[in-house]
């Protein structure tokens, strides 16, 4: 008889409290490919082999008949994230996308989240406000694959602030993470595949959005989700459409043998009083080595840096960790948009799992050179498989140069996978200019673009890839990683962004959904959307860089990368990892 091995992996959504205190975008919505328009009620007949979902269906059906056509939270409220939702849903920007502005039929549209706001949501408002008051309101359009955004002051009953993120999907509500694991235990092909009917406690991963390419969920921009099963050393993927409720597919992938788990930890262990009421909440301050910074855990992207000067000079209006996107399988196309955060109010896929750590940074020599600030982001099962492992980190040197890095330590639902981590890193200056080396000379980038680092790719002083420069010639050499840093990290081929930093709309200052898919292998991996269809100019204007690194992941005896398992030794299994580092150096232009 076959013996099968399963791992629970839960998100968890935390209260926190502390006594201290995406693109706006201007495109034509009439571009967007609206042929899906309400698709959930035009193949009803397919649905009809679940009841849970013909009643969801039905819910779907009521609310478009609406004068504001809008499905509210199907999420247990509190009264105040009630009278957020009732306030957003009278502000005309947040609701500007209900109606098709041609046929004037009703977009779906639904409240995904009702959650307190944080210090890094209020980052554009002028207005006077008490924080506990405040509430971040985010509302998904299905048809046009949109999420709008509202900030709201409940006691002040208005909204503060609204804004829309083109082609970006917020956190997935408590109620669609359990319809999706219904829709994969119910459907006969994971019966089959598996060989049995699973359980709920069967399910990791079931609140991580994913993609499967030449799918719905990829042509069509479908919202999808990929419950997951372990049996014996494989993974089984159940690919659910939450746009048309259905399964559309399922995959295996190798996770490779690992011992037993260690014992679980519990939700109060998660709930660490330290993190949540002090990292969460609250803007920690940072003084050491004539640096000097603002820094947090925020909800999804990562731990974030801000106001960062050194010798009092701004360096930095912000930096942070907006996306792990992980595919697997070059040819199907599929994988895990990660999300990592606070464990509050957050349904990042990765929680927080220590405190932030500052330590010194030192050279072969063991004399210190400046220092270190990082925060480790975990899942509860690692490292079994489909279980991740992530750390961000940021070194300050006393010289002034810093950097911006982070890695995988695996495991990830297969061997095969490519890790892509998406920063952002806002420079403080207000007149930046951007120039890359072009084997001669410093070549200087007229407009907003994108570029990917290569075999070929040319370095002056045999490193440095970029220039950023005030007018005053000041300003930094970017090198990208090469394998250089001692780190373990074999090489970025990093695809770079830059995009011009706009007053009065938000693309990414503020907390941002997930951006971009997590599969794709080209340049679209989100922040082209701030820079398509048509370039903003650069010279001489605040400057935003977005750096993606692609990391391939290698489980061979010998080569792990981005990898980690549990071995035997002494008779008890302890953990390896072989973490892949990655991440600019920024070197100041004496």
């Amino acid at each position: 008889m076959k013996s099968f091995t399963f791992i629970l992996a839960v998100s968890l959504i935390f209260c926190c409290s502390c006594s201290n205190k995406n693109s706006k975008a201007t495109g034509d919505i009439n571009k967007y490919d609206v042929d899906v328009l309400n698709s959930v009620i035009a193949d009803a007949d397919s649905l009809k082999t679940f009841e849970f979902v013909n009643i969801r269906v039905e819910k779907i059906k009521e609310a478009l008949r609406l004068p504001k056509p809008v499905l509210l939270s199907g999420d247990s409220l509190t009264q105040q994230q009630r009278d957020a939702q009732s306030i957003a849903l009278t502000d005309s920007a947040f609701t500007q996308f209900l109606f098709d502005p041609y046929t004037k039929q009703p977009y779906r549209n639904e409240i995904f989240g009702i959650y307190p706001a944080r210090e890094s949501d209020m980052e554009e408002i002028k207005q006077t406000y008490n924080l506990s008051n405040c509430f971040r309101v985010e509302m998904y359009n299905y048809a046009l694959n949109n999420t709008s955004v509202a900030i709201v002051d409940v006691l002040q009953q208005k909204t503060l602030q609204s804004f829309y993120l083109k082609e970006a999907q917020p956190d997935i509500p408590e109620n669609l993470i359990e319809l999706a694991k219904k829709i994969a235990i119910e459907s006969i092909e994971v019966q089959t595949a598996l060989g049995f009917k699973p359980g709920e406690k069967n399910v990791l991963m079931a609140a991580t959005q994913t993609a499967l390419n030449r799918s719905r969920c990829e042509r069509s921009r479908h919202l999808c989700v990929a419950p997951t099963f372990i049996k014996n050393n494989k993974a089984l993927w159940a690919i659910v459409d939450l746009t048309d409720h259905r399964l559309v597919g399922i995959r295996w992938t190798n996770v490779g043998e690992s011992g037993p788990s260690a014992s679980m930890i519990t939700e109060r262990k998660l709930q660490d009083d330290k993190i949540t009421s002090c990292y969460c909440e609250v803007e920690q301050k940072l003084s050491k080595y004539n640096w000097a910074m603002n820094y947090m855990l925020t909800s999804s992207d990562g731990l974030r840096i801000s106001d960062v000067s050194f010798n009092n000079s701004p360096v930095l209006k912000s930096a942070k960790l907006v996306d792990w996107h992980v595919s697997y399988s070059g040819t199907d196309g599929f994988g895990y948009s990660d999300a990592v955060g606070c464990p509050y109010f957050s349904q990042a896929a990765v929680i927080a799992w220590e405190l932030p750590k500052v330590a010194e940074l030192k050279d072969y020599n063991n004399t210190v050179i400046g220092f270190v600030l990082e925060q480790t982001f975990r899942s509860e099962g690692w490292p079994k498989p489909c279980n991740y492992n992530y750390r961000q980190r940021y070194e300050f040197y006393k010289d002034g140069r810093f950097r911006v890095a982070c890695a995988s330590l695996g495991r990830g639902c297969g061997n095969d996978g490519t890790y892509r981590p998406v920063f952002r890193i806002a420079f403080a200056a207000e007149q930046n200019n951007f120039a890359e080396w072009n084997g001669n000379d410093w070549s200087s980038w007229q407009g907003e673009r994108w570029q990917v680092q290569t075999a070929t790719t040319t370095y002056s002083d045999n490193k440095f890839q970029y220039r950023l420069t005030d007018n005053n010639g000041n300003g930094f050499f970017m090198e990208p990683g090469n394998g250089q840093f001692a780190d373990g990290g074999r090489g970025d081929n990093a695809y770079v962004y830059v995009t011009k930093s706009k007053t009065g709309i938000d693309e990414g200052e503020a907390d941002m959904v997930t951006i971009g898919p997590c599969c794709n292998t080209d340049y679209h991996q989100g922040p082209e959307k701030f820079i398509e269809p048509t370039p903003d100019d650069i010279q001489n204007k605040k400057l935003v860089i977005w750096y993606v690194a692609q990391l391939k992941n290698d489980d061979s005896k010998g080569r792990e990368y981005c990898w980690a398992e549990s071995v035997l030794e002494n008779g008890v299994y302890v953990t390896k990892s072989y973490p892949c580092f990655a991440g600019p150096m920024f070197i100041p232009i004496k």
